[in-house]
């Protein structure tokens, strides 16, 4: 449900990241905005920025991706993701077959390269062995 009362306020950069569901925590949008991975409006933004409708934010995500969305809406509290996707319109560019098939490769590449079990007390000394260590 989303709240019309709230439309007139600003809200902090960090709060509204977190109820429109580009983050999974509040703690995680201010690490990304304290990291230089949050742009509102071209700037560099803190995650105590006031936000207003309208203003347009870049988030570098993993892997070179860039998302771009506009603030349409607030709201007062966390919502349903349905809804939360009511709060911003997503101006970012569909990606290309290249960038499709460089996410398909390092899916199967992170899959390949992750160990399916917790190495046993056997693989232990193996592997310390390799590494050079007694």
């Amino acid at each position: 449900m989303v709240d019309d009362a709230a439309t007139d306020d600003a809200m902090r950069l960090d709060v509204w990241l977190d109820i429109a569901c580009l983050f999974r925590t509040r703690s995680e949008a201010q690490k990304a905005c304290r990291s230089g991975k949050i742009e509102v409006n071209g700037q560099p933004a803190k995650p105590n920025r006031r936000m207003r409708a309208g203003d347009e934010i870049l988030i570098s995500r993993p892997f070179g991706r860039k998302q771009r969305v506009r603030l349409v809406q607030f709201a007062a509290q966390h919502v349903a993701k349905a809804e939360a996707r009511q709060l911003y319109e997503d101006l970012t560019p569909p990606p290309t077959p290249e960038e499709i098939e460089a996410r398909r490769m390092e899916r199967m590449f992170r899959a390949a390269s992750t160990p399916l079990h917790a190495p046993d007390k056997r693989e232990r000394r193996a592997l310390r062995k390799l590494k050079g260590k007694t």
